[in-house]
């Protein structure tokens, strides 16, 4: 056995809830060696994994499940490596290869093979997947507030209750409902026991999912007194503190990624034409967003474009730009404004600076010469040259000696 795994190069594992089935390559991509991970006796599991190779890329589907069995990879000292699910559905069927537990692990074994890791995604440390796991926890219980909101409307909208709150679950609303939870009455309209019973098994539902969200708010912002890339974050128009943890949590290392136009492409935000076989010169068509990468990312984006808008100054005027003025096309104008936070967020994150309304000049760049000329010296600028131009023409203001 032990020369056995000498001779390995190259590991796939192919991850299931229960178990998870691996194949072992050597330097010719020839499998010299299958094995199987029971994940239900971690003793067991541990001491098999104790024998492995290390220093060998040991390739994982990044499908559901992967992170258990990845942690578990590092905690012995081997070296995990992700593989994106879509393209190796493709690598798949290049090769015309039929799917099953045994297929999949060899076909993953083969992929460190390749010449360029075009199949390899980045792979995330715990404490990003735990903010991850905090963050969309809360998203999901928003979904229920939300859900129990309605369904309590439905309900009194049913039984003929009218009420006269434009917010049912403020102040006042929630005094309303408080009385019509103890007595079962409002006004002559009294509801049956089973009506009654979900209308109070509806608010306690809505007070405990409340308490939850309230609980993690104060979670959140103690977190931001001692966090200074979420302080950063949450100066960015549109962005709060909830957003600004989950973009946080969605983005990971801003470093990944080369520049801003990578992280609009991971954000679902980059429209793509799809015009092939149309005359040149003509209009794009076909515009759309991309459909693989992060939506909740996405999301966060797009609530904090509307944030910005609502702000106004130049977000309002790229979202007018876009929409005739607030008149069409609404949608395309959040995206827009979306677009340009992706370029603050990549630049607040990867430079590691405060935002601004009027950032510094580019070095290098016409304004930034311009600033560092002192007015009355021969390189004064642009804006200096046009200080004796007349109004309106771009014309000197004195007339021009001839040259001799």
């Amino acid at each position: 056995m032990k020369n056995v795994y000498e001779s390995v190069r190259a590991v796939g594992l192919d991850v299931h809830s229960k178990f998870t089935t691996v194949s072992m390559r050597d330097g010719q991509a020839r499998v010299v060696r299958r094995e199987r991970l029971d994940h239900r006796d971690r003793v067991r599991l541990r001491e098999q994994l104790s024998h492995w190779p290390q220093g060998v890329p040991m390739v994982l589907e990044a499908s559901f499940g992967w992170a258990a069995v990845a942690d578990l990879l590092e905690q012995a000292g081997l070296m995990p490596r992700l593989c994106n699910c879509y393209k190796l559905e493709r690598f798949r069927q290049m090769h015309g290869q039929d799917k099953t537990n045994k297929k999949d692990a060899d076909l993953l074994s083969l992929l460190p093979f390749e010449k360029k890791e075009w199949w390899r995604v980045w792979l995330s440390p715990p404490p990003v997947r735990d903010l991850r796991e905090r963050m969309r926890h809360r998203s999901s219980l928003v979904s229920v507030q939300t859900g129990t909101k309605n369904r309590l409307a439905a309900l009194l909208h049913r039984h003929g209750i009218l009420h006269e709150f434009s917010d049912l679950f403020g102040v006042g609303g929630r005094k309303f409902l408080g009385e019509l939870w103890r007595e079962g009455r409002a006004g002559e309209i009294s509801l049956l026991p089973g009506a009654l019973s979900a209308l109070r098994d509806l608010v306690e539902l809505l007070d405990s999912v409340r308490s939850q969200l309230a609980r993690i708010a104060g979670e959140l912002r103690s977190q931001l007194d001692r966090d200074e890339v979420i302080r950063r974050l949450d100066g960015i128009p549109g962005i709060g503190l909830i957003l600004a943890h989950t973009i946080l949590a969605e983005i990971g290392q801003i470093e990944r990624f080369a520049s801003h136009n990578a992280l609009a492409n991971y954000s679902l935000l980059a429209p793509r034409s799809d015009d092939t076989g149309e005359d040149d010169g003509s209009k794009p068509i076909g515009r759309h967003l991309g459909k693989r990468g992060n939506r909740t990312l996405q999301w966060a984006l797009l609530e904090a474009a509307r944030g910005a808008v609502r702000r106004g100054g130049k977000w309002r005027r790229i979202f007018d730009a876009a929409t005739e003025g607030g008149r069409n096309h609404l949608n395309r104008g959040y995206i827009k404004v979306a677009r340009e936070l992706v370029k603050v967020v990549f630049v607040v994150l990867s430079r590691k600076v405060e935002y601004t309304d009027h950032p510094p000049c580019r070095p290098g760049s016409w304004a930034a010469r311009e600033q560092a000329s002192p007015v009355g010296t021969p390189r004064q600028g642009m804006q200096s040259f046009l200080s004796g131009t007349r109004s309106g023409t771009g014309q000197p203001s004195r007339p021009m000696a001839a040259v001799r």
